[in-house]
């Protein structure tokens, strides 16, 4: 059941959810969300968790996509109380767990900062003392998921803004697409030996990754999620 919504962005809303039995979800798993149309037609979809933790509760995040079957609907129509058919927590690679210590750095495109945005809570919430760094690329300041969370003082978690289509007056670089500097310059040195989570489409995952191998970033500690249209 949805208990409640809250909008983060013209096209997108964070919903939370009450579902019964689930256990506490770890930060990084996702969820599946199934509806069901009149005439018996089921569309499912998978959505990362923006929060993690608390048995019986789901907190996503979705962004309304043009022409899609699911999102729009979440995003436009679906109201507080209403019922949803949930499975889940899904997902044991993508994760992060409070008892890690070894330097973070998380690297987001667009929506893909949701699963990320979990391990930032979760440490906050454990009182964890893993230094983390976090490179968010996204269109512009509006399009910006959990703005105002993420500019509030939080020690052990720096945040570089990467903006490629308007940068705001006063930002450090102009507009345009994330590059090897910005991953150099907002993440880890390799040699600190930091684990790496990168998620957003398909395109910006594979050259985010490219850009940390290039720069001598082991590759197994290089964990990667991506998303992308539904045919």
């Amino acid at each position: 059941m949805v208990l409640a919504r809250r909008t983060e962005t013209a096209t997108a809303v964070t919903l939370l959810l009450h579902v019964e039995g689930q256990p506490a979800a770890t930060a990084g798993q996702r969820v599946e969300i199934r509806l069901t149309a009149e005439d018996g037609y089921t569309a499912d979809r998978e959505y990362s968790l923006a929060r993690a933790g608390e048995p019986d509760r789901a907190e996503i995040t979705v962004q309304a996509i043009d022409g899609g079957e699911v999102s729009p609907f979440l995003v436009d129509e679906l109201e507080i109380g209403s019922e949803l058919q949930v499975r889940g927590p899904i997902g044991g690679w993508f994760v992060w767990r409070p008892d890690q210590t070894e330097p973070v750095l998380l690297v987001a495109g667009g929506s893909g900062i949701v699963p990320l945005m979990a391990m930032v809570r979760a440490r906050r919430e454990a009182g964890s003392k893993a230094p983390f760094r976090l490179v968010y690329s996204v269109r512009s300041r509006e399009e910006m998921f959990y703005r105002s969370e993420l500019r509030m003082p939080d020690p052990g978690v720096d945040v570089t803004e990467v903006y490629t289509r308007e940068a705001p007056e006063g930002s450090r670089r102009p507009a345009g697409r994330l590059t090897v500097a910005d991953v150099n310059t907002g993440g880890w040195p390799p040699d600190f030996a930091p684990t790496a989570y990168i998620c957003g489409p398909t395109g910006f995952v594979e050259s985010a990754a490219d850009m940390l191998l290039a720069l001598g970033h082991d590759a197994r500690r290089i964990r990667t999620e991506r998303f992308g249209p539904t045919s």
